[in-house]
């Protein structure tokens, strides 16, 4: 066999294998669901400020990550350790303690900051990470998170903690030299500092700490999940930031990918301090639809993920007309500031397509604005952003955050801050 032919077989075979459907699972556009999607109800941008957007706002709370509590109490703030000469001198980096001094059970978690030494006061990336500090930043001397981590053979986690070897792990999803040297700093945690992700994980963070029967809490409809707990966690980092004269906090961009990308969709709708919200393969129950029952679908995270979401949302399993939200309302709540949504090819669970009609049927917001949202009626071609206020690209490969991925964000975030 020509060595041409048995590349393009061994091609054609990895793409196979990278989209093979998981049974029961909708990959067919053909199959789609076809419910109405509820009407944003536009009428004026006052309107839209003062009434409409906090209904939305309001619907999610009720019927997908709860309410998050207002009287937890005032964080405090202790910075731990300081470099001023962090990657080769490209950085000052600092680690700062984040607690709840009436909240003695929660253990508080801990924040990197990495900061660029060419810019006096910089705009600032916020994001939580899914293996800690120590995974994020290649620098050996970032102290071990010691809190819970699910197993994982590639990322060296035994026996649910982190080891010597799990450093630097995550380093190819936060690229800091690009992003710093672009003149942008990065602050970012463990998510399992705040809740550690499992079906119990409550028990031992946030949200059994600052409920009055602690682990004994019975969640209720319209109460917080994880995700909740996780948001309220990235405003306090935009809390301490405010404080730091080496972040520009008027320009600050949360972040997140997959899970952590639902967090960051919910933690930008509720707090307007983050300029610039992005969502990096969020998928089901953050930028995709709902209503489409495309690769991963409300009944699937639902039953492999309930403590994500306060309990009503399990109610629209298999029942997704009967929600009175969908998800191009989470991404209207951005307006008017500008968003971002990325998907990847190869991440059908994930439902691309959703994530860009999402961010399409949501670009009527913009207009009350003067602003343009997505004008394109199709998804782009792959590696080819389009959109303006609402930004939207899918990319070569699988379910990750690339270079390509940053570079994007970094790009969009110069131009609409530089306005």
């Amino acid at each position: 066999m020509r060595p041409l032919l048995i590349l393009l077989i061994l091609l054609l075979a990895t793409v196979a294998q990278a989209q093979t459907p998981r049974p029961g699972v909708n990959y067919d556009e053909a199959k789609v669901g076809n419910d109405p999607l509820p009407d944003l109800k536009l009428t004026t941008a006052e309107d839209w400020t003062k009434t409409r957007r906090p209904e939305i706002l309001k619907l999610f709370e009720d019927h997908v990550f709860g309410k998050t509590p207002t009287d937890i109490g005032t964080p405090k703030f202790e910075v731990t350790a300081t470099k001023p000469d962090a990657l080769g001198g490209l950085a000052t980096r600092k680690f700062i303690h984040i607690s709840l001094p009436n909240r003695p059970a929660w253990p508080g978690m801990d924040v990197m900051l990495y900061t660029p030494n060419a810019t006096k006061s910089a705009p600032c990336f916020v994001g939580l990470s899914f293996g800690g500090n120590h995974a994020v930043s290649q620098e050996t001397d970032v102290p071990l998170n010691t809190r819970w981590q699910r197993d994982n053979k590639e990322k060296n986690i035994v026996s649910n903690r982190a080891t010597e070897a799990s450093r630097g792990t995550e380093s190819s999803r936060w690229p800091l030299e690009l992003i710093l040297k672009r003149g942008f700093a990065v602050a970012t945690a463990y998510y399992g500092d705040i809740e550690p992700d499992h079906a119990d994980g409550w028990k031992e963070g946030l949200r059994a700490a600052v409920s009055k029967d602690g682990a004994n809490t019975d969640w209720k409809d319209g109460e917080w999940g994880a995700i909740g707990a996780w948001s309220w966690g990235l405003s306090r980092i935009a809390d301490y930031l405010e404080t730091d004269k080496q972040v520009d906090a008027k320009h600050l961009a949360v972040i997140g990918h997959s899970r952590l990308g639902k967090t960051s969709l919910w933690a930008g709708a509720q707090d307007e301090r983050f300029g610039f919200v992005i969502s990096n393969n969020s998928g089901e129950g953050g930028a995709a639809l709902m209503r489409r029952d495309f690769g991963e679908t409300t009944a699937i995270i639902t039953k492999a993920f309930p403590h994500w979401f306060t309990p009503k949302y399990t109610s629209y399993a298999n029942n997704a007309a009967a929600c009175p939200i969908d998800m191009h309302m989470l991404i209207a709540l951005a307006a008017p500031r500008p968003i971002y949504i990325a998907s990847a090819v190869e991440d059908t669970w994930a439902d691309p397509k959703g994530e860009f009609l999402s961010g399409k049927f949501a670009s009527p917001v913009c207009a009350l604005f003067g602003k343009k949202g997505i004008v394109a009626d199709e998804p782009p071609a792959i590696d080819t952003p389009v959109g303006d206020f609402i930004g939207y690209h899918v990319r070569t490969g699988k379910h990750d955050v690339t270079d390509y991925d940053w570079t994007q964000y970094l790009n969009f975030a110069t131009r609409h801050w530089a306005k």
